[in-house]
């Protein structure tokens, strides 16, 4: 194997996992110090609220991967000024964006929290956590946007840095509003959205001052200037389903929970939660941290050599799924045990919960590898249908018809139904894909 691509691979993906499990630890924080500093009725109230976290993140992925791609492949074709210029106008169009989304939900609060399943008691929590974060969407957008293109630009470390500069603030922070000034779920919202404010200013500082290859430029924003949109939008949008996909799950789970089991069962599905968006995030970590190297092998048309990156992650992803699925049946206890208390009914029945689930994770990071694969060489048509499939539609699907057939007890099964319907579609597009080759 070429020692070069070896070190390639690793310099990028090592830092993107670190990156994105530093991300996934900010919810889960919020949900250790809320539990045990609020109670578990506003550890509900923030599940019920991460999918709109979800909803800011996939934004600002919508808008970087399929740019990053197009600037990846400009880059491999020398065209840097070019790259600048997409890079600089990408990051206005989200400035608009995370705008819009601020006003349209403050001005609907109620509405946001009733829709994500909000009703009694954690109505008001919810309110409190979506109305303390939504005024942060500018630098949840910007700052997930620009960590995207740090690794783009060549600097994969920074965007680790950058995560765990972040995620050390969010920890600090909500040690200090929710346990010493007591704020409760507003005071862990805020603290999410000031560790987003620390990672914006590192990122704005690198690409103003010590960037290798994107530069802020001057650049017109004319109508005919943003066709390329039309290009690069649906690249992104296979891994922005990706990463909303855990907050679909989460808001499909929550209602159908809520209408079989009730609160008690979102508060099991709560500790299941963090866990899924940790490994939802170690696979992205793969996903993302091969596509600016696969990309820039595309454009130069070098073919062994993205095929050659797509065979390590597959590998290393498998590895991580299937270690995932044998830590929650090892360790399950252990986890549950740091949000709920071990001398209740409620987590005997979270742990036999996140033991089914944990199912899904053994296909998880061969669907989520691929479709980002798919979506660097820009293959739109096949990346697409596996994060749709994966994110929306199957588990949909499943929610609807596991709880018919094995009973509603084991609906935890819902998440491995689902991956493995993506696996089959995503198995087959990487068979024609080979086949074509040959």
């Amino acid at each position: 194997m070429n020692q070069s691509l070896t070190r390639q691979f690793f310099r990028f993906t090592i830092p993107t996992i670190l990156s994105m499990v530093a991300f996934s630890l900010y919810t889960l924080v919020d949900g250790i110090f809320v539990a045990k500093g609020v109670g578990e009725t506003a550890l509900a109230a923030v599940n019920l609220s991460s999918p709109y976290n979800s909803v800011m993140f996939a934004a600002g992925l919508l808008l970087a991967v399929g740019m990053s791609t197009t600037i990846a492949i400009r880059l491999g074709n020398g065209k840097h000024h070019e790259a600048s210029s997409l890079f600089t106008r990408n990051l206005i169009v989200a400035v608009i964006v995370s705008i819009v989304i601020s006003v349209l939900t403050l001005l609907n609060l109620r509405s946001v929290a009733q829709f994500l399943g909000a009703e009694g008691d954690t109505l008001g929590y919810v309110m409190e956590y979506v109305g303390g974060v939504s005024p942060f969407a500018v630098f949840f957008i910007c700052s997930y946007n620009m960590e995207i293109l740090v690794k783009t630009d060549g600097t994969p470390l920074l965007s680790t840095i950058g995560v765990s500069l972040a995620g050390v603030t969010n920890l600090v922070l909500d040690w200090l509003f929710v346990m010493i000034f007591h704020w409760g779920v507003r005071g862990a919202a805020v603290a999410t959205g000031l560790a987003q404010v620390v990672s914006t200013v590192l990122y704005l500082y690198y690409f103003a001052k010590r960037s290798k290859q994107l530069h802020f430029v001057k650049v017109s924003l004319k109508p005919s200037e943003f066709k390329i949109y039309r290009r690069t939008l649906p690249l992104g949008v296979a891994d922005s389903i990706t990463e909303m996909s855990n907050g679909v799950v989460l808001f499909a789970f929550n209602q159908t929970i809520l209408r079989l089991i009730g609160e008690s069962g979102v508060v099991s599905y709560t500790v299941i939660g963090y866990v899924n968006t940790l490994v939802l995030m170690v696979m992205s970590g793969i996903a993302q941290g091969i596509q600016p190297i696969s990309s820039f092998y595309y454009g130069k048309q070098e073919r062994k050599s993205y095929e050659t990156i797509l065979k390590m992650a597959l590998a290393m992803a498998i590895i991580l799924s299937v270690g995932s699925f044998l830590g929650c049946q090892m360790f399950g206890g252990s986890i549950v045990g740091l949000f709920i208390k071990r001398d209740s009914l409620l987590f005997d029945s979270s742990v036999a919960a996140l033991r089914k689930y944990s199912l899904a994770f053994v296909l998880m990071g061969f669907n989520v590898v691929l479709a980002a694969f798919f979506t660097s060489i820009e293959k739109a048509s096949r990346s697409f249908p596996i994060s749709v499939g994966r994110g929306l539609i199957f588990p949909v699907l499943a929610l609807v018809l596991v709880p018919k057939v094995l009973g509603a007890k084991n609906l935890w099964y819902a998440g491995a139904v689902s991956e493995v319907a993506a696996s089959v579609i995503a198995g087959e597009f990487m068979a024609m894909y080979l086949q074509k080759r040959r």
